[in-house]
């Protein structure tokens, strides 16, 4: 199972995570929203579309834009439409 731990909290977990480009992708209902808050960033990939992201927050500490997402991605990412990855000191294991 793949967990995505920050700040010794596990905000996600699941055993249906897809690898695309080295990051681990988790589907929506596997990620603990309590610790997740609406970004206003959003950046783009050529190929997946655009992302939109989450602010962390566990016991008070903020990892700004630290998860993304595509929520309307393109044709070729179709696959990861919803599910999350991580950076920003985010630790993915499994």
């Amino acid at each position: 199972m793949a967990k995505a731990i920050w700040n010794g909290q596990v905000i996600a977990e699941s055993n249906e995570t897809k690898n695309v480009e080295g990051n681990q992708y988790f589907p929506p209902d596997s990620i603990n929203k309590e610790f997740f808050k609406a970004s206003d960033l959003h950046t783009t990939c050529p190929w997946k579309g655009l992302a939109s992201y989450y602010t962390i927050e566990v016991d008070g500490k903020q990892n700004k834009d630290a998860a993304w997402f595509y929520p309307s991605p393109k044709d070729a990412a179709k696959h990861i439409k919803d599910h999350v990855a991580f950076w920003r000191g985010v630790e993915v294991v499994s």
